[in-house]
């Protein structure tokens, strides 16, 4: 069994003076124009001003962005760690039911492998997405600005984060998370969290596509004839695949060129067909509690979907599995939405003609994923909170 390698690396983190409620950011995949608008006025130093460069529509922002990150280096806004170091991030949140969560995983360099290689595994196909965005700003800042999301299938990975370490920043996100970066310096530790890492492959979570410009990014570096360079890892936060360390919703499937009707003339050899009523945010847990799928209607209203054991005897046990099973003669245009009551928006006006919400993924089917070497659907899965951009940051020189 191939297994990654897990290092520590003299992070750059912003300077205790600026507050990070101001210069932190959510993830760049999520933002739109108004987003990077507002996080700026609310600090010019925001982390979007690098990962984000707007400055002209052509190739030259880049080099301004890159420029941006090095003056802020040289002006003390942002501080390299004196040693290589480790980071505790920690999230304490409410989730969907309403409970109290707190989670913690580590901020560490993982291993960038060839595609196929077993020591750090895919868990879903991904849909096709534009690239160079990502490459261009690696290969202007030379610098991981934010980190893939690793599942590590070490048992006890976790009691070896739980104690906390140097405090070196906190901040809360648009949702209430409190956010929470602690600084590991002690040898054994890091000799201890590395080894746990180390010792079974990584489940990528959430950045397939980040990790996939990592690895073009080394590989340019190779064919260069600068192998060993800094590009050979990751800026990853890697989290133990365990329910307690996770918090997993569903991503809705919103259908367009559809109707309702044409939809379930479709399902119904699939599916037990039932009037659900107005859907409500309460549905999140509702299609969990019934074992079934809903779709909805532009009028708001739903349908439930209760999947029939004896259609679906050979597929996996995911929801967008079954969709997918159902569908396959069909191939509508499917796109993906985090959210019940975004569904129920984005179908009311007009954006899809009709919406499914499905169930979130077990960790049982994430673990069988690893295990077997298995693909889900594309956005089978939705962790939350979103990790924070800007409170770790990864140069690779």
């Amino acid at each position: 069994m191939q297994v990654p390698r897990f290092e520590p690396f003299a992070a750059l983190r912003y300077a205790p003076t600026l507050p990070l409620d101001d210069v932190a950011a959510p993830p760049y995949d999520v933002l739109s124009a108004a987003d990077v608008d507002a996080l700026l006025a609310r600090h010019p130093r925001n982390i979007v001003a690098v990962d984000v460069p707007r400055d002209t529509d052509g190739p030259e922002r880049y080099t301004l962005a890159a420029a941006r990150l090095t003056a802020w280096v040289a002006e003390g806004a942002l501080v390299r760690d004196a040693a290589p170091t480790f980071t505790l991030y920690r999230m304490r949140f409410t989730d969907e039911s309403g409970a109290t969560r707190e989670t913690v995983g580590v901020l560490g360099a993982l291993e960038v492998v060839d595609e196929g290689a077993d020591g750090v595994l895919p868990h879903e196909r991904t849909t096709p997405k534009a690239k160079s965005d990502r490459l261009d700003l690696t290969r202007s800042t030379n610098t991981n600005l934010s980190p893939v999301w690793g599942l590590s299938l070490t048992a006890g990975l976790t009691d070896l984060l739980r104690d906390p370490a140097e405090e070196v920043g906190r901040c809360h996100d648009e949702q209430g998370v409190l956010h929470t970066v602690e600084r590991v310096t002690d040898p054994a530790r890091i000799a201890a969290i590395a080894s746990a890492v180390g010792a079974n492959p990584v489940l990528i979570a959430d950045g397939h596509h980040r990790y996939a410009i990592s690895r073009t990014f080394r590989d340019e570096l190779r064919a260069a004839g600068r192998p060993g360079s800094g590009a050979e890892l990751t800026l990853t936060y890697v989290a133990e695949l365990v329910d307690e360390q996770l918090s997993i919703d569903a991503i809705h499937r919103l259908y367009s060129g559809l109707t309702p009707k044409g939809l379930l003339q479709w399902l119904s050899p699939y599916f037990e067909v039932a009037e659900a009523g107005p859907v409500m945010p309460a549905f999140a847990t509702e299609v969990v509690r019934r074992g079934a799928l809903c779709m909805v209607r532009p009028d708001g209203t739903g349908v439930w979907l209760t999947p029939k054991p004896a259609a679906f005897a050979d597929v996996r046990a995911l929801d967008g599995a079954y969709l997918e099973h159902a569908l396959r003669d069909h191939d509508p245009d499917v796109t993906y939405q985090h959210g019940v009551q975004h569904v129920v928006q984005r179908v009311a006006a007009g954006e899809a003609g009709v919406g499914v919400l499905i169930r979130p993924t077990s960790i049982t089917e994430i673990r069988r994923t690893a295990d077997e070497r298995l693909l889900m659907p594309p956005k089978s899965t939705f962790f939350t909170p979103k990790l924070r951009t800007g409170l770790v940051l990864r140069p690779l020189d």
